[in-house]
């Protein structure tokens, strides 16, 4: 295996690589060629990362693996499901969109996850974790009543097992004894670190055609002698328990055999050509190294998961994004520059356990991401990272909360859906005190439509007793968590992901009023144009813009639930035309919100909703996708005016809308 200690700039030579447009071509390939394949799809990988950002680490460790499945199994007329889709990148490569890898997150470029619409290989649309086995299962099972000779083969990572949802996908596999091939891609040495000669020669025997076949035949002879095909079962269970981590996979129904090295190509290669035929649920647990081949990221799997773009001029090793440093402004006065939502919460979270012991912080594998780092050094005792669980967080999160703890759930705007049932079920129907930190609100850009924050504030202000707030910067985003904390119930601060616009940052944990809209801007007095912005959370910044452009009013709504009636009605007193905004869908959000409250309070008032649209927004930079969806200073100014002169129009015909 060639190893790179840096990304190359330029686009490395890959001959043979370049020949292949579709997995078809490694089927007649020799082990030496295929061994070749593999190091030029490192090397392209690399490259191909280097020039567009995105996951890393996962993919440099399935490329042996990726090239064996292909060759072994007969895609795409065998289905391949890859869960989160992370380690997919080799996958796409290899199915005819090397030269499209470079544009891959970009703006009407490939997605970052596979993708149903985007190529025959890609059998399941994937973006959340641990939705791969049961998706399989699915497809084998209509295999099986349509009569069809199909493989069906997931691949899932040890992380992603962790998940209930897997757990569930392999009980009821091995029930309907379903033909299904599960590869475990272990690289956190999470199940078992028993690789070796042992276990791979175990692979070899257990996979063989000789061992199956003798395997089979013997049970049928065995079948007539009383208690013999038991103690033959029992022994075979044994044998394989003293070498692999079996038992439990096996006691699930499946014929388990691993772990082997999955960076070994002629050992993959031997062991699913022998699987693949094999009836009845199957298991092949292989070992990678996250980051294989590139030496700084198997030194630093976690800081290598993902990267930003390698520049032009950049010669030197990628490295994992460092703190923002100190800056100086023009008055020689210190002041840090803006600093991400995530870690305005990973501080709060810190200095609000200092004063308050009842305090847990919860995350479901977002340590990193949510930026429980420092949390989870100081107050271990009092830090829960449950896995890929959020279901089992949230109720975690109830139950601590039933015994006067004071729970904090940091989890992704995204990934909070999953959680939904517990959400209402176990925290709200209670009215538990149980705070929820989301980040990654709205459009978080490359990651596409799997990985939006777009609907939450319509489904977490449709709950009964919910409390919803919504910062403008960073600020607030530390008051409303405070403000949150101390609500006597369940209640929720969401914002986006990345940084906020560079306000100072107080040291205090002061709460902000819940319910207080805040007037920034009072708009002109000119008769029938007369606009008030009702802007919740991250596009106040183009509110306060066009509200200058436009001599409007401009409100800092901060809360979505509940809402500040008496602002809402002042402003509806004193304007033509309410304009609410929010980065979030319009069907059902926060300007439904303000919808609702006119009309049970019997005013008519002439309002234009502006959010998301009622469309799952695709991948992209952040800015934009705002300026495709209008949500820009200069989409929101245009919708304004537009509507503006549509009223116009009516009013001259003697026509009135609200």
């Amino acid at each position: 295996m060639k190893l790179f200690d840096d990304i190359p700039v330029e686009r490395p030579a890959t001959p043979l690589l370049d020949t292949l447009d579709t997995p078809a071509a490694l089927r007649a390939m020799s082990t030496s060629q295929l061994l070749q394949v593999a190091d030029e799809l490192r090397a392209y990988l690399l490259y191909s990362v280097g020039v567009s950002g995105g996951h890393f680490g996962a993919g440099l460790g399935v490329v042996e693996l990726t090239v064996a499945l292909h060759q072994a199994l007969e895609t795409p007329h065998d289905r391949l499901v890859w869960d989160v889709g992370h380690q997919a990148y080799p996958h796409k490569i290899l199915t005819g969109r090397r030269e499209a890898m470079p544009g891959i997150r970009h703006y009407g470029g490939l997605a970052a996850f596979p993708r149903r619409a985007e190529s025959e290989y890609d059998t399941f649309g994937v973006g959340h974790s641990s939705t791969s086995l049961s998706a399989a299962l699915g497809m084998a099972l209509a295999a099986r009543m349509r009569g069809e000779k199909r493989r069906v083969c997931a691949v899932i990572g040890d992380g992603a097992l962790t998940a209930g949802m897997a757990f569930e996908a392999l009980a009821h596999a091995g029930h309907v004894d379903a033909n299904l091939l599960v590869v475990l891609n272990d690289n956190e040495m999470s199940i078992s670190e028993n690789v070796g000669g042992i276990a791979s020669y175990l692979a070899r025997i257990l996979t063989s055609k000789p061992y199956t076949t003798m395997r089979e035949g013997g049970k049928k002879v065995l079948s007539h002698l009383p208690g013999a095909l038991e103690l033959a079962r029992r022994t075979e269970e044994h044998m394989k328990g003293m070498v692999s981590p079996a038992t439990l996979f096996e006691e699930m129904g499946f014929n388990y055999i691993g772990p082997i090295d999955g960076h070994d190509l002629p050992l993959l290669l031997q062991t699913l050509r022998n699987m693949r035929d094999l009836e009845g649920p199957q298991f092949l647990h292989v070992k990678t190294c996250k980051g294989k081949g590139f030496l700084p990221a198997e030194a630093d799997p976690i800081g290598y998961h993902a990267i930003t773009k390698l520049e032009k001029n950049d010669e030197a090793p990628l490295a994992p994004v460092a703190p923002a440093p100190v800056a100086k402004k023009k008055n020689d006065q210190l002041r840090p520059k803006p600093r991400k939502y995530c870690n305005v919460f990973g501080d709060w979270l810190c200095d609000m356990a200092a004063v308050d012991e009842r305090l847990v912080g919860i995350t479901p594998a977002m340590r990193e991401g949510s930026d429980l780092v420092r949390f989870s050094q100081e107050y271990p005792e009092r830090y829960y990272d449950v896995a890929i669980a959020e279901q089992h967080a949230l109720t975690l999160a109830a139950g601590l909360a039933c015994e006067a703890m004071k729970p904090v759930v940091a989890i992704y705007s995204t990934f909070l859906q999953r959680g939904y049932d517990q959400l209402i079920h176990d925290v709200a129907v209670q009215e538990l005190d149980v705070t929820f930190a989301i980040d990654r609100a709205g459009l978080v850009g490359e990651d596409g439509p799997t990985h939006h924050g777009a609907l939450d504030l319509a489904y977490l202000r449709c709950v009964p007793g919910m409390v919803v707030l919504a910062p403008a910067d960073e600020a607030e985003c530390r008051a409303m968590l405070s403000a949150a904390y101390h609500h006597p119930g369940p209640a929720a601060v969401r914002y986006p992901r990345g940084t906020g616009p560079g306000v100072e940052i107080p040291d205090h944990l002061e709460p902000i009023a819940i319910g207080q809209a805040e007037a920034r801007r009072q708009g002109g007095t000119e008769a029938g144009r007369r606009v008030a912005l009702l802007a919740f959370g991250s596009l106040n910044g183009p509110a306060g813009e066009v509200a200058e452009r436009l001599d409007a009013t401009h409100l800092n709504m901060r809360s979505v639930k509940p809402l500040d009636r008496k602002a809402i009605l002042a402003a509806a007193a004193d304007h033509d035309l309410l304009v609410t905004l929010e980065e979030n869908v319009v069907a059902g959000g926060a300007g439904g919100a303000v919808d609702e409250l006119l009309a049970a309070e019997g005013v008519a008032v002439r309002v234009l909703n502006l959010g998301l649209p009622d469309a799952f927004v695709e991948h992209g930079k952040p800015a934009e996708l705002l300026t495709e969806c209008g949500l820009d200073a200069d989409g929101i100014e245009a919708s304004i005016r537009a509507r503006l002169a549509a009223d116009d129009v009516s009013m001259r015909y003697g026509k009135t809308s609200c």
